[in-house]
């Protein structure tokens, strides 16, 4: 049986809960504040099956502006709209309001009701009906039909519901195959059941036994009873008015807002990435930072709109945007709420959720403002890529993917298998991570180039280990990726191992000959630098990405006497040791003692201090010369 949501709009007291009554005999006032005030203050329900056997769950709203947050809970989720107009009133602020609201929820199609027919003659009746027609020019309604009905009388009630009729089969029905989600509208107690929760279920389907969870608690409950329309049955399905009751949930623990929903499919969030569209009435324009009443589902949510470098929106503008809330939300992608301001009562507009679990993003960085504009134009595949670039090397898991997506099950699976190649799906223990195929790529080069480099540093190392690898690309890589990489570059010959140890398949080892070609050109740097050398670290680092080698290759020729350190940081080649040694020993062997100033003489005017003293020191710790006093004269051993 197909089941179809209409939803009553329309302005207080124009006779929307006494048509619905006169339709399905069922009076949805309800509450005794209700009965007492003649006005509909809560979410009213009535069912009708349709004579082709469609049945119409019927939600009848407030019309009364201060009851305008139990219209929106009310209108979530239905697919046609009753718009009610009394007929010796006209449009009225209620019935603007309202329809621009259904506008904003994405409401497609419904029809016209002009009520109160008894009450007016027929000339003021054609008044009444081309002012309609007037005013729903350029909405969804402006090719709906306008219908004429009595309460007091029936007039008009057959061709209602002929009308009721032809809509409810054009209606697309409510997606059963996603996770079964129904935002709650209704809680209370029934004794001898305990707690029942009642909405309309907007995707999926529910079964008596099943087990769903509560959020935003994420408290786990199971189905004890199903009711819809009053009646006991074992499922219930997408578009259908529905009483659940639950096991192991208490009454103060749920409230209108909260969701009832499967397992995992939901996520709360204090952050929504949004598009958001004014309306045009909008007074005055939308500020910054403004603070707004939210209403998504069957929540109300006190929230901010952050606009992304602007300061202020004008009416009738449409912009992306991010949403603070108070408190966090369930939402999915694609979901549509309302903004209100509370200072006025008015509404101001609407959106749909682009992201439903975000962050607080720096308005002023272009970059922020144009991934906004991408979420909003993307396709599934795009935004599932965009996300695991996103993620890099951290990948992300199915559960995560599926919720930011808000793409579950069997969609899920043929949207990666459609992406192909362009996913990578690994185990890791006992999660199963997705990565972007580019993200493996680029790991692929980070891997070559830094063993390149390693190699190039370190001309005598065989290579690194899988963990030393892993050190300089990146700690919090997960091995599953790390392996995978691996053994990609090993099947297809860019990689090597010998045990323990990775090494690129270009990589050539240095032979003798080709180390002592190394060697000598170490040791010539520091012989072309004679008396007046650079710090050594300094001359090494000429070396660039051979530093390393040098380095070993400079502690070789240390050891071997080839290069003499006179200092902390000076080393000088013996060979300019030693001719600075001849020197000293012939001008001492021909003058009894030397000075610094004789010193400077003998090893050139251009040697400064800085390169004396250690030189000099350096022969006093050979013990070629002795120092007494400021003098130095020559050891008798020399």
């Amino acid at each position: 049986m197909k089941r179809v949501i209409v939803g009553t709009a329309g302005h207080i007291d124009h006779g929307k809960t006494s048509l619905v009554k006169a339709l399905t005999g069922i009076d949805t006032d309800r509450l005794k504040e209700e009965k007492r005030r003649g006005i509909t203050i809560d979410i009213g329900f009535a069912n009708l099956e349709l004579p082709s056997g469609i049945l119409i769950g019927i939600v009848d709203v407030p019309g009364h502006e201060r009851f305008i947050k139990n219209m929106v809970a009310g209108a979530s989720g239905i697919d046609l709209v009753m718009l009610v107009i009394a007929a010796d009133e006209g449009v009225m602020p209620q019935t603007r309001e309202h329809l621009e609201i259904c506008e904003l929820l994405g409401i497609k199609d419904g029809l016209v009701v002009l009520t109160k027919v008894d009450l007016v003659d027929e000339e003021w009746l054609e008044l009444v009906k081309s002012d309609v027609e007037e005013f729903l020019k350029g909405t969804f309604l402006k090719n709906a039909p306008v219908l004429t009905f009595s309460a007091k009388t029936g007039e008009g009630k057959e061709g209602l519901l002929k009308v009721l009729e032809e809509k409810a089969k054009a209606v697309l029905t409510k997606p059963l195959d996603e996770p079964f989600r129904l935002p709650i509208d209704g809680v209370f107690t029934i004794k001898g059941f305990g707690t029942v929760v009642r909405g309309t279920a907007i995707s999926g389907r529910v079964k008596v036994g099943d087990v769903l969870c509560l959020y935003p608690a994420e408290k786990t409950t199971k189905v004890r009873k199903i009711q819809v329309h009053g009646k006991d049955v074992e499922e219930s399905i997408a578009g259908t008015r529905t009483a659940l009751n639950l096991q192991g949930v208490e009454k103060d623990e749920v409230k209108r807002g909260d969701v009832l929903a499967e397992k995992g499919v939901l996520k709360a969030s204090q952050w929504l990435d949004v598009s958001l569209k004014l309306l045009k009435s909008c007074k005055p324009e939308l500020k910054n930072f403004e603070n707004l009443l939210f209403y998504i589902g069957t929540s109300e949510v006190p929230a901010r709109v952050i606009l992304m470098g602007k300061e202020r929106l004008s009416a009738g503008e449409e912009d992306v945007a991010q949403i603070q809330l108070q408190r966090p939300v369930c939402v999915w992608r694609g979901d549509r709420f309302i903004l209100r301001r509370p200072s006025n009562n008015t509404t101001i507009g609407g959106g749909v959720v682009l992201l439903p679990v975000s962050f607080k993003r720096k308005r002023t960085k272009p970059w922020e403002r144009k991934e906004l504009e991408f979420l909003k134009n993307a396709t599934p595949q795009e935004l599932l890529i965009h996300y695991l670039k996103k993620r890099g090397g951290l990948g992300a898991e199915r559960a995560e993917l599926q919720i930011q997506l808000s793409i579950f099950g069997e969609k899920f699976d043929a949207l990666i298998e459609v992406l192909g190649k362009k996913v990578i799906s690994l185990k890791d223990g006992e999660k199963l991570l997705y990565f972007a195929a580019s993200v493996a790529d680029e790991l692929e080069k980070k891997v070559v180039e830094v063993l390149e480099k390693y190699h190039r540093a370190n001309p005598f190392s065989p290579g690194l280990t899988k963990e030393l690898l892993k050190q300089r690309i990146s700690s919090f890589l997960p091995e599953c990726l790390y392996e995978y990489v691996l053994d990609k570059l090993l099947k297809n010959g860019k990689l090597q191992r010998d045990k323990e140890i990775y090494f690129l398949s270009s990589f050539k080892r240095l032979n003798k000959e080709e180390i002592e070609a190394f060697k000598k050109e170490v040791e010539e740097k520091f012989l072309n630098e004679g008396l007046t050398p650079r710090d050594f670290e300094t001359i090494l680092c000429d070396f660039k990405e051979r530093y390393k080698g040098a380095k070993e290759l400079f502690e070789s020729l240390l050891r071997e006497g080839r290069l003499v350190k006179v200092s902390e940081k000076l080393v000088f080649h013996r060979q300019v040791v030693e001719e600075v040694k001849k020197k000293v020993v012939e001008f001492l062997t021909k003058n009894k003692e030397m000075s610094i100033s004789d010193f400077r003489s003998i090893v050139g005017k251009g040697v400064s201090r800085k390169y004396l003293i250690p030189l000099v020191e350096f022969l006093d710790k050979e013990k070629v010369t002795l120092r007494v006093g400021d003098k130095r004269i020559l050891r008798k051993k020399v």
